[in-house]
């Protein structure tokens, strides 16, 4: 059985993972005094465990609420491009090589920043990172996706910032934030922005919503992946061991649209009561386009090792399983085909074979 430390030494690829949801609890308590916020505490591991405890409730709009903290601590450029530098040496220390930070600009405005100035703050971070990574023998390549948030007034700002800034480390845009009872047809305008512009861009849908939610962000915004999209195990029907598609279903596996999976955090958003029911081990098995991710570092108390090798202990997954998902999510990466089959041939592959 594969260890943590065997998991460690593993190439890995993190497409869903918040930037203001993996600050180290050292940051947090530094940023925020500086900022004059308040925090639940100002001991770093109390702080590690309060976010934990705060979003371990089974639901995401409660989860959702330990970010009023994090985005707190990230409101000025030094302060942002200290985060992304963070970002990039926790991943790269944990073996993963590509990493995409998802967060959304306009929630960190608040000391005079432009959306531009912040966007660019966050490139420096990643870059900085990437280079100290490097000089301590860990390569990894980091981008960043751009975010509206769900629940405020669409608008085209963000995706039209993520065009301007595709050529200067930004790969893709997103829309985050509570799911039920906005749908993602309510940025309609901004995902055909996007497709104008062949811009890639994720949807976090199937996570607090079903199957609806991923039938928008499929035919109706066209996603090019989906944030968490587990839900879809809703439209399958098992009897007597026997697995019926419905339509829904069937479309996103045979279009092979990618599943960007976080099982941790999943369940304390109450997608599953225990890990053993989490959907993830039969969409596997179902050959959907699964991918392992951590969505918020700090909230699940969790890194890539971690959560794959929750999926080690409960479903027996062996180096095969983790390789595929790893090699499916380089596939999926919103980066241009020849660096990722260069990545897959020249880093994941090797690393993993026999």
């Amino acid at each position: 059985m594969l260890s943590l430390d065997d998991l460690r030494a593993l190439p890995k690829v993190a497409l869903h993972d918040h930037l203001d949801g993996g600050l180290r609890p050292e940051t947090v308590i530094e940023h925020c005094a500086a900022n004059g916020h308040e925090l639940p505490t100002t001991d770093p591991e109390d702080l590690r465990r309060w976010f934990f405890e705060a979003a371990d409730s089974g639901s995401l709009v409660r989860y959702l609420e330990t970010f009023a903290h994090t985005v707190a601590a990230m409101q000025t450029a030094e302060q942002l491009a200290r985060v992304a530098h963070e970002f990039v040496l926790d991943q790269a220390e944990d073996g993963v090589v590509y990493a995409e930070a998802r967060w959304a600009p306009a929630q960190h405005l608040q000391r005079g920043l432009s959306l531009q100035e912040a966007v660019e703050a966050v490139r420096d971070g990643l870059a900085s990172g990437m280079t100290a990574a490097s000089r301590a023998g860990r390569h990894i390549v980091a981008r960043q996706i751009v975010s509206s948030l769900r629940h405020d007034d669409p608008t085209l700002e963000i995706a039209q910032l993520a065009i301007d800034n595709r050529d200067d480390s930004v790969c893709g845009f997103d829309i985050a934030g509570a799911e039920d009872g906005y749908p993602p047809s309510r940025f309609e305008k901004a995902f055909r922005l996007l497709k104008e512009n062949n811009m890639f861009f994720t949807i976090h849908a199937g996570e607090a919503f079903g199957p609806p939610s991923i039938w928008e962000a499929v035919q109706i915004c066209g996603a090019d992946r989906l944030g968490h999209g587990v839900r879809i195990a809703e439209d399958l029907t098992i009897e007597e061991g026997n697995v019926r598609f419905g339509r829904l279903a069937a479309y996103v596996r045979d279009a092979r649209i990618p599943l960007e999976v976080a099982p941790s955090s999943n369940l304390q958003t109450g997608i599953a009561q225990k890990m053993e029911d989490h959907p993830v081990e039969l969409l596997k098995d179902l050959q959907f386009n699964v991918t392992v991710n951590c969505d918020n570092r700090l909230m699940s108390d969790t890194t890539m090792s971690r959560e794959y090798l929750k999926l080690v202990e409960t479903f027996g997954w062996d180096l095969d399983d983790v390789c595929t998902t790893t090699i499916n999510a380089m596939r999926a990466a919103f980066l241009p085909h020849d660096q990722r089959e260069s990545m897959i041939r020249e880093v994941i592959e090797p690393a993993y074979a026999p």
